[in-house]
């Protein structure tokens, strides 16, 4: 007659990690016996599979906030129930506004075995400012008061604080008393973008 027993031992490893021990004992009519064993040691070094990354992307400063929490997911071989964390790396761009953002997502199991895959997002500035207020040209006599420069603004899509600057250029005109007065608005961002509108005052006798 042949009886088999087996075992189980967890290794302390981890918890997908143990050993099987299998005993096969013959014993015969007069109650001798042979035994023979066999081990079986099972491990777990295969890390997760990770799925759901998202692709290498190029997007304007504003679209950060678009950016949202991506559905990754995690397999593994033996543990049904993977952990995963997500780390942000931001790395200085050219100007403040600018900068590449690398998400990294870990998934570890029982046992571990880890495995990674990141995104990396280039944050860049290429939009302009807007201005707004620059008045229409103009036409005005010679004895015409010229109202000063009105209070222009910009928006940004970025900076919250868009530098304007003013440059008036006079044009003497045909005779005394007549001249082409041109300003000129610009409105630089803090990635150096810029804009410029302008007014001109012809100014006649």
């Amino acid at each position: 007659m042949i009886e088999v027993t087996e075992t189980e031992t967890p290794s302390g490893d981890c918890e997908d990690a143990y050993t099987i021990t299998r005993t096969w004992t013959a014993t015969d009519n007069c109650g001798n016996t042979a035994t023979e064993s066999q081990t079986i040691t099972v491990g777990d070094n295969t890390p997760p599979v990770i799925a759901g990354v998202p692709a290498d992307e190029t997007i304007e400063c504003d679209e950060v906030a678009n950016l949202g929490d991506a559905n990754v997911t995690a397999t593994d071989n033996c543990d049904n129930d993977v952990t995963i964390e997500i780390t942000e790396q931001t790395e200085p761009g050219d100007c403040e506004d600018t900068y590449t953002l690398i998400r990294t997502w870990t998934a570890t199991d029982n046992c571990g075995n880890r495995s990674e895959e990141s995104q990396t997002i280039t944050v860049g500035d290429t939009t302009p400012p807007t201005l707004a207020g620059v008045p229409a040209d103009e036409t005005a006599d010679c004895g015409d008061t010229i109202a000063d420069a009105p209070n222009v603004t910009a928006d940004d899509n970025c900076d919250g604080d868009v530098t304007i600057e003013l440059d008036e250029e006079t044009t003497p005109g045909d005779c005394d008393g007549s001249y082409t007065l041109t300003r000129t608005w610009t409105a630089t961002d803090n990635c150096g973008n810029t804009a410029t509108d302008t007014q001109t005052i012809t100014v006649g006798d």
